[in-house]
């Protein structure tokens, strides 16, 4: 194990290092944030993806993906009755999708 370090310290990787140790995989959510539009979902993933690998104390992530999840939907309707065995009826519903990552949190030793 290495020891925690800042988030802030973490870079994100899109191509493999030419040298890197692998310490675990490491996934991230928009879900139950306040993040607002695309850009914004995206930023809390990787911000929660850094805060993840930092604390195995990985300097990196090899992002792996980043895509739309869906979190569940939200329906409504409402019916009438229009005789004692009939009823009409009307509804809508909708997805509600977060962003989500997944990645590999990688150690990449200095170049000294």
């Amino acid at each position: 194990a290495r020891a925690a370090i800042k988030s802030t310290d973490v870079k994100l990787y899109i191509h493999a290092p030419a040298k890197y140790e692998e310490i675990a995989l490491v996934d991230g959510s928009s879900q139950s944030s306040f993040a607002i539009g695309d850009q914004g979902k995206i930023d809390k993933v990787i911000e929660r993806m850094k805060i993840e690998a930092a604390a195995l104390g990985a300097n990196g992530i090899l992002i792996e993906s980043v895509g739309n999840e869906s979190a569940g939907s939200v329906g409504t309707g409402t019916a009438y009755r229009t005789s004692p065995n009939t009823a009409l009826g009307t509804g809508i519903s909708g997805n509600i999708f977060m962003k989500s990552g997944k990645g590999l949190a990688i150690y990449v030793p200095s170049v000294e």
